[in-house]
Formats: C-alpha cells, sequence, structure tokens
C-alpha cells in the first residue's frame, strides 16, 4: 500500500446516482466527500451533442463495453452490454429518455419490503431534482432543481402519423408519460438544456466543482472495501499500477451500478459464501443475494423503409443533409443533433391480465442494423418495443479474483413464459400499428422481422435471435426486510451485516421500474443522500466529525496521476 487519504464520505462510481451523492453530501461545507471514478473526465465533445450516443456506445475510453455469457436463451449469444466508464456513468451515454416509471412500481417495493420506498415516498425527489418549464406549476413536476428537462420543441411527421394510428387503435395521445397516468403515445422528454446533454456530472458536480471539501479522482479503479471490526473503513484503489487506501469516517458507498456494485462487494468478501470460496475469497459476510435478482429490458428492433425522405437516415446519407444538420445545431442548438435517436415513446397493454401499460416502444426516426449502428442506406426508421415488467432473472458473478476481470454477466432474457407472451404480443401489436392509416402509407416495407415471419413462433425465434439490451440493468443488491435472506440492502440501503456500507443505484431496486431507468437513478441518490445524513450527520458525533474534517481543498478534481496524500 503506498499511501492513505482520509474522508468522511468516499463515493464509489460516478454515475447517475453517485454525482447526487457527491453534490449533496457535500453541500453542507464540512463533509469531506471523495468520489472515485475509473473512467476519465467527460470532456469528450460527443457526450455532449445528444445524438453523439450513437459514438459513445462503442469508445472504450468512455464504455466498459461488458458483454453477457452465452445466453441459452437467445440461441447461446454473448449480448452486448456498454455501461457509462466516464464522469456521469451511463447518463453521459444514454438515450437521455425521461421516465419514471409507474406508482404501481413503487407501491410494490413497499408493499414488498422496501419500507419507505412507496410512490408517496419518493415523489418529493423527482419533484426535487426537476427543473422542467413545460410543467411548471403542475404538482406532479418540480422546478429549479439540477436536471433541467426540455421538450422536443419541433413536431416530426412520423410521429404525428404514428400517433395518430395509435389512436385508432385506443392509446391516447399523451404529453407527460410522468404525470398521473402514463399510458399513451407521445414525444418524449430530454435530459436537455440549449441543445446539449445534461448528464447528472453536468446537473450535479459542476455546480460543486469549487466546493474545497469535494475531491473528484478520476482514472482511479475501486478493487475492493477495507473492513475494521465489522465496520466499512474504507476502498483499496489503484491508479497508475499504484494501490492506495482512501480511508472513510463514516463510511464507503457504492454507485457503481448494477453490474459493479455487486461485483466489489463478492471481491470485497460479501456475496454468496460458495461462490466467494469457489473463486478464492475468504468470505466475511454470507449474503447470498448479492448478484442475483438481475433483471433488464429486452429490446426487440422492428425495421422499416419509409415511403418518405423524410428520416434521419436521409439527412445523415446525405451531404446537403449533414450540412444542414450541422449548421441548425451550430447556429439555432436545434434539429436532429439536438434531439438524439428517440424523439416519439409509446406505453400500452397488450397481454390480457395487465392493469396498467407492460410495453414501452422507443420510436426512432432512423434505423441500422444495432441501437447506436452506422444508419441504413435507405429512408428508414424503427419501432422498439420492450416489455416492461420482465419476470425473468439474471445473475452478476466474478469473473475471477482479480478486481480488473470483468464481471460475468447472465442476463436470462425470455425464460418465463409471460415474457415470451409479452414479447411477441409487442411485436405483434407494431405490426398492426404499423398497418394502420395514417401511418400504414409511411411504411414502405418491413425490413425485420420482415413479411417472411407470419407466426407467433417466427416472432419468438427473432426475438432469441435479434433481441439485445435496452440499457436497463437493475435488482442485484435489492432493497429488503431483515428477515429477508436474500436482501442485500435494508430500506435505507445500508448493507445487512456491516455498518458504514451502503449501496446506492439501481441495484437496489426490487423490481424494474416500467421504463427507462435513468431519473430513477437520480431519485434512488436524493433519496439516499437525505437518509444517509439522518443516519450519520444530524447526530452530534456526526457533527463533530465533520466539522473536524474541514478540508483545505489540495485534492479536488483529482485525476490520474495526480492523487495526493494528505497526512
Amino acid at each position: 500500500m503506498q499511501g492513505e487519504e482520509t474522508f468522511d464520505f468516499v463515493v464509489i462510481g460516478a454515475g447517475s446516482s453517485g454525482c447526487v451523492l457527491a453534490n449533496r453530501l457535500s453541500e453542507d461545507g464540512k463533509s469531506r466527500v471523495a468520489l472515485v471514478e475509473a473512467g476519465p473526465k467527460d470532456s469528450n465533445p460527443w457526450i455532449h451533442v445528444p445524438i453523439g450516443y450513437g459514438k459513445t456506445m462503442w469508445n472504450d475510453r468512455l464504455n466498459w463495453r461488458f458483454h453477457t455469457e452465452p445466453e441459452p436463451t437467445m440461441g447461446g449469444r454473448r449480448i452486448y452490454w456498454p455501461r457509462g466508464r466516464v464522469l456521469g456513468g451511463c447518463s453521459s451515454i444514454n438515450g437521455l429518455i425521461v421516465v419514471r416509471g409507474q406508482k404501481e412500481d413503487y407501491d410494490g417495493w413497499a408493499q414488498n419490503g422496501a419500507d419507505g420506498w412507496s410512490y408517496d415516498d419518493v415523489l418529493p425527489y423527482f419533484v426535487k431534482l426537476e427543473d422542467n418549464a413545460r410543467f411548471a406549476g403542475d404538482p406532479l413536476h418540480g422546478t429549479g432543481g439540477p436536471v433541467t428537462i426540455s421538450s422536443i420543441p419541433r413536431k416530426h411527421e412520423l410521429i404525428e402519423v404514428i400517433k395518430a394510428s395509435a389512436k385508432k387503435l385506443g392509446v391516447p395521445e399523451t404529453e407527460d408519460f410522468n404525470g398521473a397516468a402514463q399510458e399513451g403515445v407521445g414525444y418524449y422528454q430530454l435530459t436537455t438544456r440549449n441543445g446539449l446533454r445534461v448528464s447528472a456530472a453536468k446537473a450535479y458536480l459542476s455546480p460543486a466543482a469549487g466546493r474545497p471539501n469535494l475531491s473528484i479522482l478520476t482514472e482511479t479503479r475501486a478493487r475492493r472495501v477495507v473492513f475494521e471490526n465489522g465496520r466499512a473503513v474504507g476502498i483499496e484503489v489503484s491508479v497508475d499500477g499504484e494501490v492506495k487506501l482512501l480511508k472513510a469516517r463514516h463510511g464507503v458507498i457504492l454507485s457503481a451500478g448494477a453490474v459493479q456494485s455487486p461485483h466489489l462487494l463478492m471481491l470485497s468478501g460479501i456475496g454468496p459464501a460458495e461462490h466467494l470460496r469457489a473463486n478464492g475469497i475468504g468470505v466475511y459476510i454470507d449474503s447470498p443475494g448479492v448478484g442475483g435478482n438481475l433483471q433488464d429490458h429486452l429490446q426487440l428492433r422492428l425495421l422499416y423503409r419509409c415511403s418518405k425522405p423524410i428520416t434521419t437516415n436521409d439527412a445523415l446519407n446525405s451531404l446537403i443533409g449533414r450540412l444542414r444538420m450541422g449548421l441548425e445545431y451550430a447556429l439555432f442548438r436545434g434539429g436532429p443533433l439536438a434531439i438524439g435517436i428517440n424523439q416519439g415513446g409509446l406505453f400500452t397493454r397488450v397481454l390480457p391480465e395487465s392493469k396498467t401499460p407492460d410495453i414501452q416502444f422507443h420510436i426512432g426516426t432512423l434505423s441500422a442494423d444495432m441501437a447506436g449502428g452506422k444508419v441504413h442506406d435507405y429512408s428508414g426508421f424503427t419501432l422498439s418495443v420492450c416489455q416492461l415488467r420482465p419476470e425473468s432473472t439474471g445473475e452478476i458473478r466474478l469473473g475471477s479474483a482479480d478486481p480488473l476481470d470483468a464481471p460475468r454477466i447472465t442476463a436470462n432474457y425470455l425464460a418465463t413464459e409471460t415474457d415470451r407472451r409479452c414479447a411477441v404480443e409487442g411485436m405483434k401489436f407494431a405490426r398492426r400499428l404499423a398497418a394502420t392509416a395514417p401511418f400504414s402509407d409511411y411504411v414502405a416495407e418491413e425490413k425485420l422481422p420482415g413479411p417472411g415471419i407470419t407466426d407467433d413462433e417466427g416472432l419468438l425465434g427473432f426475438a432469441r435471435e435479434y433481441g439485445a439490451t435496452i440499457f436497463h440493468p437493475v435488482g442485484t443488491c435489492r432493497i429488503g426486510r431483515e428477515d429477508d435472506r436474500e436482501a442485500v440492502v435494508d430500506p435505507r440501503l445500508r448493507v445487512r451485516g456491516v455498518d458504514g456500507l451502503w449501496v446506492v443505484d439501481c441495484s437496489v431496486m426490487p423490481r424494474l421500474v416500467s421504463g427507462n431507468t435513468n431519473i430513477p437513478a437520480i431519485m434512488i441518490g436524493e433519496k439516499a443522500a437525505d437518509m444517509i445524513r439522518e443516519d450519520t450527520l444530524n447526530n452530534s458525533i456526526g457533527r463533530d466529525n465533520a466539522q473536524n474534517s474541514i478540508n483545505d481543498g489540495r485534492t479536488q478534481w483529482l485525476g490520474k496521476r495526480e492523487l495526493q496524500i494528505v497526512n
């Protein structure tokens, strides 16, 4: 060990939840906070241009670029799982879509052991995080919060005809997927401001950058949590090939995401005992639920050729179109570059037993062989459909005892009959939509699955052959009651069996929410910050320790080869 440094809190992972914690736990000006990120600063320009999602999807420097194990339920394929590896985490490379999920999601959490996480409990934090001018004055929304949420300013001809056809199929038009009811068809709201991405780093770290008590350590790899006498006292990290110890007076917070938070717990000796021993890791706490309960949204992308040259494909495949897009963005921060890939959304029910929407559409005004891939050379668009509440669960497991080895991911998609039925019925609904006027007038050809696939068996085969993640893994360190052996954290997100250790990210979700996960991850960070302050800083010992730990500012915004050892 080459040196050590002491903070009040050490937060691992500068993603959607970790950035919130770094801001909120340091805003008292006293508590000394370290935010540890394996990736670099968010200086790559493609992070900030909304359509740059297609570039960051494959960037080794900004993206962990994981793959699952061969998936038996998906034809033995290894499925690509991009995850953010940069300040802002996945919020710096995602599709920018603002969806909270359904009221019933959070009420279901509370009913099944996540006390304090009902919809009424979390709604104030969704409101708090928002700066949403479109819905100013609406009690379900907020203004003045860190995350700017914008409406798409210009209607698109393709989205308009899809809306008209969806209404004929009984789907109501909506302006707000985060309002009183989620069901509907309309335009998504996005985490953008003036045509630029608003990542968690932009929203939460940039305003806090000048605080002398906040240290942001980039290109610093967490290796394992360090324990003493039943308490987490620090984190072992590597930077420039050297191993260092970051000590934490109040504790360590894992915000590394649904893949890497359980991975770090297992590397630290907290996890299924037999699995740890099989990998040569001593068992600190036998916690069988660590890494289990993995859930994700499976994306089924139906590709179409458009009968009119109005798609983003047309603009990108034309020199004049690219110049027009570039000028519109440079001069007005507008046009396709300012929006990203998916403009329209649709939530509806396809299974008779569903009481609330069970599928979600991401409607893209472009087409490519895979999300973030090169667009096709024809006018094209995509109807991407996913089941909102999959029953199938997978797991995260150690690749080895080496902290630099990637974890093993098994998603186990389409493992239940309900999931298979929902996948097939979702695609059948997409086809009905495409066959309904006026949208049908814009459909020149279904490229995938293609007209040769006509029955349920063929559609399910297509799902197995082409289905991919829509980037929403959750559940691998789930919340639960004290008598629940599979629960990894209690409702205050404290890891069971040890003091001074929390998990704060989407891994704590008991069940996957009905929609995109970025805004829920930020909400989790906001709520957790309040709980952690209540549990530590709001007692007299915590206040005294915090006062004694005022930072002299020498370690703020630390990057690779800049880690200072403060005695």
